[in-house]
């Protein structure tokens, strides 16, 4: 048993984040489960239409996925910079938009996009839908229900590549559960609190929202209770997970994490309640 927990407790520093290389381009698993998660989003969402006899073409799911993709880069990331990064935004707007770093003597090199908002990325996916329904005819909250039983599968994946990147792991802890995160600024056991949202924002809301996919009394209810589910889960969450460095609790003994995630669940509540009354149909609505 005891050989167990020590390697546990030292599985991050045996990952490597990076699965192959080619001279100074990587292939890092973290991109790799960004593609996993939409894979996966596509592939369930197909077997609804297919199974359930849903009245959408199987192009519509293609279309919406790449507008969604484009949502959440770009929400991710501007998202990032308004929540937790408007300091070094300020300090350096280029550098910190722009995923390129200017050599001295001439010439760039592409380092990555840093830092992503969940949050930010969840306002990008809805202002692409919008977009994107509007352009089709398509109710917004018929679609976006359509997607919506699948999007926490495909989020675990997201997680599991912040867990081997090492990243947004949590608060010290003396639970045998604890790891040592090799990037942690001090050697601790800490919460593997990307392993916990892996778990009970991915799989655990999945399961409860696939089996609710098919008795959704209006267009609107999956995206409500999904709102509402992911927001209360996670701000319990929070307080296994270390704040940001740069802003730690930002009101009272609350983290932004936990003030997005009350945001989030008001507006599942306002979404249930606005569209409750409605009757389904196919137009936009």
């Amino acid at each position: 048993m005891s050989d167990f927990v020590l390697w546990w407790q030292n599985l991050p520093s045996q990952m490597d984040p990076v699965i192959i290389s080619f001279g100074g381009f990587a292939v890092r698993w973290y991109g790799m489960m960004y593609i996993v998660a939409f894979s996966i989003v596509y592939l369930l969402t197909s077997y609804r239409i297919k199974q359930e006899q849903l009245s959408f073409e199987k192009s519509f799911i293609g279309d919406a996925i790449t507008w969604a993709m484009a949502g959440v880069v770009l929400g991710g990331r501007i998202g990032y910079i308004i929540f937790y990064g408007m300091g070094s935004f300020m300090t350096d707007p280029l550098g910190t938009v722009f995923p390129w770093v200017f050599i001295t003597g001439g010439g760039c090199r592409f380092a990555g996009i840093s830092g992503m908002s969940y949050h930010g990325g969840v306002i990008g996916v809805v202002l692409a839908f919008l977009i994107f329904t509007r352009s089709r005819k398509s109710g917004f909250f018929r679609t976006f229900d359509l997607f919506i039983p699948a999007i926490p599968l495909g989020y675990t994946f997201g997680r599991l590549g912040n867990f081997i990147n090492g990243e947004l792991y949590g608060r010290v802890t003396t639970s045998a559960a604890g790891m040592y995160f090799p990037f942690a600024p001090t050697h601790e056991l800490r919460h593997p609190s990307q392993l916990y949202e892996a778990f009970f924002e991915g799989i655990v809301l999945f399961i409860l929202l696939w089996l609710l996919r098919k008795k959704s009394p209006f267009p609107g209810f999956l995206s409500a209770i999904y709102l509402f589910g992911y927001g209360f889960v996670r701000f319990f969450i929070e307080y296994f997970r270390e704040p940001d460095a740069q802003l730690g609790f930002v009101f009272l003994n609350f983290s932004m994490g936990q003030l997005l995630c009350f945001a989030m669940m008001l507006a599942g509540v306002a979404i249930f309640l606005g569209t409750r009354n409605r009757l389904p149909s196919t137009g936009s609505q």
